[in-house]
């Protein structure tokens, strides 16, 4: 993969089997060799009509076979989640005697609640924005909202099909607040914790990938996951032929706020677990919004995903695509506190 260097090149092998009735299978299976060494975890990017090269080659029939992959144990204890009965995830705050749970509300309230206790996960996966607040709008009325909760659920049943507990802070369309999102993460301690986003107000168009992947300033694993995930989304996105909106200083890159801290509020909130906030594509790019449209393409984000969460976890690779950011004025987009926020039915 372009950038990546002298740095270790570790065999990954993963499999992912999906059966015909829709229910998914975990195996063993040999598995095509990525251009950086890597062994991939499914086959190459669908086709779609306009938008990517036209010219495909064929994976290798052969290489090593794919042992499972090994996730770090979960820690038993009381939960520290708690999956209601309408599927709305929230972060534990105590348990009760009579089994109730109070918990933190996705508007940042508090709510006594029966459900599914979790202990823990491996990763926490946050589809940005939802409700109310829908995020950036491309030109042909696509909502990030949207596109970013299909993503995170296809990177969770991916994730999951190689044995991982995964948990979403936002399983539907409903508003959630950045610190419930926080609390989620730092109650269940995944290794990761990937914030799902796409981009909007570009400084050019190129003809390379724009991903942008932010990391908190003071994590090292932060750091690392977010170079690891711009290799991975470069990688999954360079076959398809389109003009990319990019900004100037694309790449893995963090962004201070006035005191040196995080300026994004999700990798504030989540201090404690290594974070990214991912700014995979531009949905205000007519190109990309298409591409961002499909569900195929959706597919292949949420492999680069998953590819990199697996990298992150059972490797020591440094990632790359490290950049220094120019510095930043304008505000972020609105969105993510609690006024005027209403909570699901839980």
């Amino acid at each position: 993969m372009t950038g990546v260097g002298t740095r270790v090149r570790v065999l990954m092998s993963i499999a992912v089997l999906l059966a015909v009735a829709g229910a998914v299978v975990v195996g063993v299976r040999t598995l095509p060799e990525r251009a950086d060494g890597h062994a991939s975890i499914a086959t190459a990017p669908p086709t779609t009509n306009t938008t990517i090269a036209t010219t495909t080659t064929e994976p290798p029939t052969t290489t090593t076979t794919a042992p499972a992959v090994r996730w770090p144990d979960l820690a038993a204890g009381p939960a520290r989640a708690v999956v209601t009965g309408t599927g709305v995830v929230l972060a534990v705050l105590r348990e009760e005697p009579d089994g109730t749970y109070v918990a933190r509300t996705p508007c940042g309230g508090e709510a006594t609640v029966r459900g599914t206790p979790i202990t823990g996960a491996h990763v926490v996966l946050d589809p940005g924005h939802g409700g109310e607040e829908p995020g950036a709008v491309g030109a042909g009325g696509t909502l990030e909202k949207a596109v970013n909760l299909a993503i995170a659920q296809e990177a969770e049943r991916q994730l999951e099909a190689l044995g991982a507990t995964v948990v979403l802070t936002r399983t539907a369309d409903y508003r959630i607040t950045l610190a419930s999102r926080g609390a989620i993460a730092t109650s269940l301690l995944p290794r990761v914790f990937v914030s799902i986003h796409h981009n909007a107000e570009p400084d050019e168009s190129r003809v390379t990938p724009g991903a942008e992947t932010y990391f908190q300033i003071a994590s090292p694993e932060s750091k690392r996951a977010a170079g690891l995930l711009h290799e991975e989304l470069v990688e999954a996105f360079s076959p398809y032929e389109i003009r990319w909106a990019a900004d100037f200083d694309a790449g893995a890159k963090y962004r201070p706020s006035s005191d040196g801290g995080d300026y994004y509020g999700i990798l504030r909130r989540s201090a404690g677990v290594p974070a990214v906030l991912s700014e995979a594509a531009f949905i205000s790019n007519p190109a990309e919004e298409l591409l961002l449209a499909d569900p195929a393409f959706q597919s292949v984000e949420a492999r680069a995903i998953t590819e990199a969460i697996v990298r992150f976890v059972t490797t020591d690779d440094p990632g790359s695509g490290y950049v220094t950011p120019y510095a930043r004025t304008q505000p972020a987009g609105p969105g993510g506190g609690s006024g005027g926020c209403t909570d699901p039915p839980l």
